[in-house]
């Protein structure tokens, strides 16, 4: 099994897209924005949410911002 695998089930906590202008990728297809994603890893780069292809993807964090409450 991947690791990637075993992260299906992680709750970290919650993030809303703020943006999805990116530079180099297209990301308006995998991820929309005002839309909230449950994160289920986190490096000190990247968030990985279970994005709108139902599978785990990796993000810069600049897209994302904490959902408190």
């Amino acid at each position: 099994m991947m690791l990637h695998e075993t992260w299906q089930n992680n709750n970290l906590k919650t993030v809303r897209v703020k943006h999805t202008d990116a530079q180099k990728y297209k990301v308006n297809d995998m991820l929309t924005e005002g839309k909230t994603y449950t994160v289920v890893n986190e490096t000190e780069e990247y968030i990985f949410v279970k994005d709108n292809s139902g599978k785990v993807g990796g993000y810069y964090k600049t897209y994302f911002e904490d959902v408190t409450g």
